[in-house]
């Protein structure tokens, strides 16, 4: 184990957003997903017993679905099988750099997935190998935020580390206003009070109760990764403090 990590167990939340590509209109860009896999890659061989979750909104996602006429309930399920699509275009983009992956689901499908199991995903994590959770929750009316956050408590995470196309928790958001101003920390009572959209409120609750500080970082910076890992200040904390202390 290297002596320069901070943490040794960790959830990664990806947004699946991120993972296409806008301008060729691919809903998964194979360079986006390799290079996504290099740098999770990278802090695993330092050490670190790494476990992933991906939104679906590259493909997918229920509530815009529901503002087009689709069940809410049907529209979360396809969101959910979204989410597997994902993981399983991760696990292929890591194996192919030779790490050992396992993609585990909240919807059973045997045949492509693991079901989500919490002592084997632990025994997953403890043997060194990176252990993607999709299918969300199972349960429609709960964000891939909210799965990550369950996982992160159930497998005693250290850390969620979520990856946004921002650079941290801003108190507006920073494409829409100019005067928003980036928090270096901000506590969880604080994060669910002023209502800031980095996660939904189930999720930022879910941490709090279970004392799971979060990182908010750019998914686009390179390193921040590897970075957070080592300790440096990256990104928003998201812990139980005063945001004004």
């Amino acid at each position: 184990m290297s002596d320069h990590i901070k943490y040794k167990r960790v959830l990664l939340k990806l947004s699946g957003e991120v993972l296409g590509n806008k301008a060729t209109g691919e809903c998964l860009d194979p360079d986006i997903l390799a290079s996504m896999a290099k740098r999770v890659a990278k802090i695993a061989q330092m050490g670190v017993q790494v476990a992933i979750v991906l939104g679906g909104g590259n493909i997918f996602r229920g509530l815009k679905g529901q503002s087009k006429g689709v069940n809410r309930t049907t529209g979360d399920n396809m969101g959910m099988l979204a989410t597997i699509i994902n993981g399983l275009a991760m696990q292929d983009a890591l194996e192919q750099l030779g790490v050992d992956t396992r993609v585990q689901t909240a919807i059973e499908m045997q045949k492509v997935a693991e079901p989500f199991i919490q002592r084997r995903a632990m025994r997953h994590l403890e043997k060194g190998r990176i252990v993607i959770f999709t299918g969300g929750t199972g349960n429609p009316y709960f964000s891939t935020d909210s799965a990550a956050a369950l996982r992160a408590s159930e497998i005693g995470a250290e850390v969620l580390l979520k990856a946004t196309k921002v650079d941290g928790v801003y108190t507006a958001d920073p494409n829409l206003d100019p005067t928003a101003t980036r928090y270096d920390k901000v506590s969880y009572e604080d994060a669910l009070t002023k209502r800031l959209k980095v996660m939904d409120s189930a999720a930022f609750a879910l941490c709090m109760d279970n004392k799971i500080p979060i990182v908010v970082f750019d998914f686009f910076d390179t390193e921040a990764l590897e970075r957070i890992i080592r300790g440096e200040t990256i990104g928003t904390l998201v812990s139980d403090f005063s945001s004004k202390g």
